[in-house]
């Protein structure tokens, strides 16, 4: 099953590279030195965010709208895709 959730990126205050937070996913934030790092590592954030939502017996949160979010400046918002295995071996 593929999932699809707003990231929004920026670069770190403090040091170098790239930080990411869902803002549908209470939480789930990632970083990378570079920004597909990030965006690797966010992915990966937010498909454990959800298999713990789902083994849990909760609903998944809607997902925003870009329109909808309020970027702060230098943030940039990427739609990221989770692929979750419902069963083990299939895609």
């Amino acid at each position: 099953m593929k999932i699809v959730y707003p990231a929004i990126f920026s670069k770190k205050e403090v040091g170098k590279g790239y930080q990411a937070y869902f803002p549908d996913l209470e939480g789930c934030i990632a970083e990378g030195a570079e920004l597909e790092e990030a965006a690797d590592q966010a992915r990966e954030a937010a498909t454990d965010w959800i298999l713990v939502e789902m083994e849990e017996g909760k609903d998944l949160p809607e997902v925003s709208h870009v329109d909808d979010l309020e970027l702060k400046e230098g943030e940039i918002v990427k739609y990221l895709t989770m692929t979750i295995q419902l069963v083990p071996g299939y895609e």
